[in-house]
């Protein structure tokens, strides 16, 4: 099996030339061969350097939405893109016969990263349901209380408000910006509207407001061990889930083997 191709992962905006990691193509899209902590060293090197760094975490879905989505998979080309979950794992397996490094998804990396920073960072939240960036945020301060945490807009502001939230970024400047408007909603967003002088980590993060502001239970910890998360929440959401597990998980497993047979395993 050919092994990844060592890239540059490299800011957009600054040009700066960052530590060199592999990527592995799966679905297209370029996954950082990295551990927890060397994900986190990049994070840290952009807050304290003034850099920018734009962030995904890779799942089965997000190569799913990404297949018929080419402007997303250019996009995703300047993201710091992170492994998260068994499906991208299955698919580094097959076509580079490894795993990742770690399990990177933005529910279990973002605690790991406050609790790892001594020093006070400004950490601002936007979007979810109206209510919950204020319930998350007051759990993450209580958890976290040598950070400061702030709300932007919950995820529902119209296209009017958008410019005003943009420069109150602007003003701020945090040194992380949590976005949780779902795939790809968020990692369009990042992409198309924000810069280094909107924040330096700017995060695409999914549901993970709800679990701080107690809207969704994680999965028990034996499910967690397993890898199979995604079992307990469909379990929990069967009508909203069911597209993107059910038959989101088969159309993923054929892309990758199509990938495999063909044989187009460069990273890109």
């Amino acid at each position: 099996m050919p092994t990844a191709l060592t890239i540059s992962i490299s800011s957009e905006a600054d040009g700066r030339k960052r530590q060199r990691y592999a990527k592995r193509d799966i679905g297209g899209i370029g996954i950082a061969v990295v551990s927890r902590g060397s994900a986190i060293g990049e994070l840290n090197e952009a807050i304290v350097e003034g850099g920018h760094v734009k962030l995904a975490f890779c799942n089965a879905n997000l190569v799913n939405v990404a297949a018929d989505e080419a402007p997303l998979k250019r996009s995703l080309a300047t993201f710091l893109v992170l492994a998260d979950g068994i499906g991208v794992d299955i698919g580094s397996w097959l076509l580079y016969a490894s795993p990742f490094p770690d399990n990177l998804n933005g529910t279990d990396f973002f605690p790991a990263f406050f609790g790892s920073q001594q020093r006070s960072l400004h950490v601002a939240l936007l979007g979810g349901r109206p209510g919950v960036p204020d319930r998350a945020a007051a759990q993450l301060a209580q958890r976290y209380p040598q950070h400061r945490f702030s709300i932007v807009s919950h995820g529902y502001y119209s296209p009017e408000e958008e410019e005003g939230l943009l420069e109150r970024l602007k003003a701020d400047r945090p040194d992380i910006l949590l976005v949780a408007f779902g795939n790809p909603l968020q990692e369009r967003f990042i992409a198309a509207k924000l810069g280094p002088q909107h924040c330096a980590v700017a995060a695409g993060v999914g549901a993970l407001f709800d679990f701080f502001a107690g809207e969704v239970q994680r999965a028990p910890e034996a499910f967690r061990r397993m890898r199979l998360e995604w079992v307990y929440r469909l379990w929990l959401e069967p009508r909203r889930l069911w597209r993107r597990y059910v038959l989101g998980n088969p159309a993923f497993l054929m892309r990758v083997l199509r990938q495999y047979l063909s044989g187009t395993r460069a990273a890109r």
